[in-house]
C-alpha cells in the first residue's frame, strides 16, 4: 500500500513553537532549511511502522530526500514528479489527479493539509482501489490521532474517509 506524504502543513506544522530535540546528528541538522527544527524527528520511525510504501507528494520534490528524509531517519523515497501544467481552477486539489495516476489502481493513503470533500469524491469515482485521503491540521501537523486513524485504516479496522 502506498502512502503519499506532503511536507508543508503535514510534517512541518505552520503553528509549531518547535524546535524538537535531536540526539543523533548524521549531518548538521537544521542547517539545510530554516524551519526544519519544527519537524518532529520521531515522525520518521512512526511513518515506517505503518508498513506502507512511503512516497513524497510535495512541492519539495528532490529536496525532500536531501533535507527531510535524513532529518526523519528515512531512506530516500520515491518522489511524485508533478506535471508542468496542472489544473488549478475548481474545488479539486491540483495533486489529486496526478496521485491517482501515480497509484495506478493500487491502494493508497494520502496525508495532506489541503484535502477536501471534492478530492475524496473524485478519487472514489476515478480510483478502483481503496484510498484514504486524510486531512492533517496544518497548525499542528501529524498527531497521535492522525497516526491512529491511518493505522486503523491500513489494517482494515478503520473507516473509509479521514477527517
Amino acid at each position: 500500500m502506498l502512502l503519499f506524504l506532503d511536507i508543508d502543513g503535514t510534517l512541518l506544522p505552520f503553528g509549531s513553537a518547535g524546535p524538537y530535540p535531536v540526539y543523533e546528528t548524521p549531518f548538521e541538522r537544521g542547517a539545510a532549511h530554516p524551519l526544519l527544527t519544527r519537524v518532529d524527528p520521531a515522525l520518521g520511525p512512526r511513518l515506517l511502522a505503518l508498513g506502507c510504501e512511503l512516497v513524497w507528494a510535495t512541492t519539495w520534490l528532490d529536496e525532500a530526500n536531501e533535507v527531510m528524509a535524513p532529518w526523519l531517519g528515512l531512506p530516500p523515497l520515491p518522489v511524485v514528479d508533478w506535471p508542468e501544467e496542472v489544473a488549478r481552477p475548481g474545488p479539486l486539489h491540483w495533486k489529486t489527479r496526478p496521485l491517482v495516476a501515480w497509484a495506478a489502481g493500487r491502494p493508497f493513503v494520502w496525508l495532506d493539509d489541503e484535502i477536501t470533500g471534492a478530492d475524496r469524491d473524485w478519487v472514489a469515482a476515478h480510483h478502483p482501489g481503496r484510498a484514504l485521503l486524510h486531512r492533517v491540521d496544518h497548525r499542528v501537523g501529524l498527531t497521535d490521532a492522525d497516526f491512529a486513524w491511518v493505522a486503523g485504516w491500513v489494517s482494515g479496522r478503520g473507516g473509509s474517509a479521514g477527517p
